[in-house]
């Protein structure tokens, strides 16, 4: 059965890692790695809960040399780890943070000691081992599970790092990079893009999780160029508005959402360096990339390809090991690039009238004065009631008419929100997602008119 590194560093001296502290060696790293699973508990899922991206990335090897199972959720509200304790009954949780008040055995990130010199080995990792199952909301709110085995997802941040040219042999700058990433590590997009990658491609991660473009400035400031910065249209978004003063980066990572070509010059401009997109899906990871401000176009990563069935179109081969219906309109224009559209469950039927969310968002954002904003279409109460579309905005300065005229311009008036919410900021998740549920539960608390700037 063929078997795989844990990491592609081969010096022992290289850097895997930049904590506050400065750098992480490869044989510090393997020496943590081995202390913190000697501690691990006898159950067989991990629930790692660490916010600290290097001691997460610790925590994650050292289940993986232990043969245990890391368990990632989108949430981890109540609820959530209620379910995820019915899918695994021995699931424990590994922690850095003292309040933590998860109702789950905790065993909490120890203090760990230097590394004395001795022998040195790169763990191997058969290519068919279960490492981790990562869970999606589902249609019924029920967390859906997607388990991953350590060879797809080697070979695919292998397939990502070749193509951003950031394989040792291949990279586009002579050093090796630092990764920063502002999306938490225990998203499939986080977990493959700012953990593993570097992990696969000779490069070190950053233990900071920044959020605010203040915090991102100085997580990049903190360790050295060359630097890759890995984040989302939100974050990149902000981080575009704060106008602050960047240190020099090598490149730009995006996902979660695709970007308008402006928005991609901007943040090129902003950043003086190359963007690279990432499209894919929790279920089949990574399928392809594109530099926006160059093509629409999206090329699928080495191995992989689409087959059109009727309206939907499945990926597979490369890393993809079951066929997954893309849950997005695609047009393949060749075997290797295709055009992204809306996603299927995106489109809203009024009044015969069809239209995109999507779309509608993007008319939304391009107001001048809004700073982010989001339709909502409510589930229908009942067969006789018309159900209107909602939306709610971040827009300081602008009132309802403003917004309602301004989108009179380009929508048929049956999609004019009603009611428009404004709001301070939307409910946006560490990713720069926002979750359906968090928007209902936003709409069911603002119903009541505010005034006119706050309802319409």
């Amino acid at each position: 059965m063929p078997s795989l590194p844990l990491v592609s560093h081969i010096s022992p001296d290289s850097i895997i890692a930049w904590r506050a502290d400065g750098a992480v060696s490869l044989r510090q790293f393997l020496a943590e790695v081995g202390e913190l699973a000697a501690l691990l508990p006898a159950g067989s899922h991990l629930l790692n809960l660490c916010g600290d991206r290097y001691r997460f990335s610790v925590g994650l090897a050292a289940a993986i040399v232990s043969g245990k199972v890391s368990l990632l959720p989108s949430a981890h509200t109540a609820e959530v780890v209620r379910q995820i304790r019915g899918f695994a009954p021995d699931v424990f949780c590994l922690t850095d943070s003292d309040p933590c008040t998860v109702d789950l055995p905790r065993l909490r990130y120890p203090a760990m000691g230097v590394s004395p010199p001795g022998a040195f080995a790169i763990p191997q990792i058969e290519a068919t081992q279960r490492i981790a199952v990562v869970f999606t909301s589902g249609s019924t709110g029920t967390p859906q599970p997607h388990p991953k085995t350590w060879g797809a997802l080697v070979s695919s941040v292998q397939a990502e790092a070749l193509r951003l040219g950031l394989v040792r042999a291949r990279r586009a700058v002579p050093l090796p990079c630092t990764i920063v990433g502002t999306v938490p590590p225990q998203h499939m997009y986080g977990l493959e893009s700012t953990l593993l990658m570097a992990w696969h491609s000779g490069n070190a991660l950053s233990h900071a999780q920044p959020f605010y473009p203040a915090d991102i400035c100085q997580a990049l400031a903190a360790v050295p160029a060359p630097r890759v910065l890995v984040s989302s249209p939100v974050h990149l978004r902000a981080l575009l508005d704060a106008g602050l003063a960047l240190p020099e980066i090598a490149g730009v990572v995006s996902a979660t959402a695709p970007l308008s070509a402006q928005l991609a010059q901007d943040i090129e401009a902003c950043c003086h360096a190359p963007l690279t997109e990432i499209y894919g899906s929790t279920e089949t990871g990574q399928v392809a990339t594109r530099r926006p401000t160059q093509s629409a176009e999206w090329q699928l990563l080495p191995g992989i390809k689409l087959i059109a069935e009727g309206d939907r179109v499945r990926a597979c081969g490369g890393h993809i090991e079951t066929p997954v219906a893309m849950n997005d309109r695609i047009e393949p224009l060749s075997g290797e690039h295709f055009l992204l559209h809306e996603r299927i469950a995106d489109l809203v039927n009024i009044a015969g009238k069809r239209h995109s969310l999507a779309s509608l968002n993007h008319l939304l954002n391009s107001i001048p004065g809004v700073k982010d904003g989001a339709f909502y279409m409510p589930d229908e109460t009942s067969p006789d009631h018309v159900t209107r579309l909602a939306a709610c905005v971040v827009a300081p300065g602008l009132d309802a008419p403003h917004l309602l005229a301004a989108l009179r311009e380009h929508i048929d008036p049956v999609f004019l929100p009603r009611p428009l919410l404004f709001v301070d900021a939307l409910p946006r998740n560490r990713t720069g997602k926002l979750p359906r549920a968090a928007l209902q539960a936003l709409f069911k608390t603002r119903r009541k008119p505010q005034g006119t700037r706050k309802s319409a």
